[in-house]
């Protein structure tokens, strides 16, 4: 998984008012968990506009008075009207202990419900899991392309060796679901055979002819 840099500098208090002179500073308190005792420090807010605001998942590295702290964005708290990070808990990685992070959904293919005049609905952008940190995936593909009209993808058919995903097996990732255009065009009544036929002729080539082309020549 990538990782990105932020640097810090380490807080010697944490009360209340050190704390509203750091944001008064436009700065952010942080805090890491997960070593000996938990570390305290501030950084800059733009220092996470690659961790918070992009849609891929990352590790940090932070770097406080010289020392390097490998870990994982375990919590962020906005300002309710300015929407300003008010203060970010990290955990720190180590190589044989399981941390939990949200991963990105990927999808690919076109499903056959959609070719067939289905509507693809995505009900989570973001799945978290569980792995040690050699084993975390920038991202989760899921192929939907043999999902029919009807038909759900569901987080137990991801499961694997290398992570433990925290949600139930039954959790649907994405699902085709019938189009009122559909239904009105009559696909309601499409059957297996019918969707086949109409992914073929979508997935035809205008280069080679169909049979009635080669009839007509």
């Amino acid at each position: 998984m990538k990782s990105i840099t932020i640097q810090g500098t380490k807080r010697e208090s944490v009360g209340k008012k050190s704390t509203k002179a750091l944001r008064d500073a436009e700065l952010v308190p942080c805090v890491v968990y997960g070593g000996k005792e938990p570390l305290n420090f501030s950084t800059e807010e733009k220092s996470f506009k690659g961790l918070v605001y992009t849609p891929e998942a990352h590790t940090v590295s932070i770097e406080v008075d010289g020392q390097t702290i490998p870990a994982v964005l375990q919590d962020i708290q906005f300002h309710p009207i300015t929407d300003r990070i008010l203060h970010v808990d990290f955990y720190q990685l180590s190589d044989d202990k399981p941390v939990i992070m949200d991963v990105p959904v990927r999808i690919t293919g076109r499903a056959r419900g959609v070719v067939a005049g289905g509507v693809l609905r995505q009900t989570f952008r973001k799945l978290k899991i569980k792995a040690i940190p050699a084993n975390l995936p920038d991202e989760i593909v899921v192929d939907v392309t043999p999902l029919r009209i009807g038909n759900k993808f569901y987080v137990e058919a991801l499961k694997n060796d290398a992570y433990t995903f925290m949600h139930p097996d039954n959790a649907v990732i994405v699902a085709v679901k019938m189009s009122r255009n559909a239904m009105k065009g009559g696909a309601a009544a499409m059957d297996d055979e019918d969707e086949e036929m109409a992914e073929e002729v979508k997935d035809q080539s205008p280069l080679v002819p169909t049979t009635e082309e080669k009839s007509e020549e």
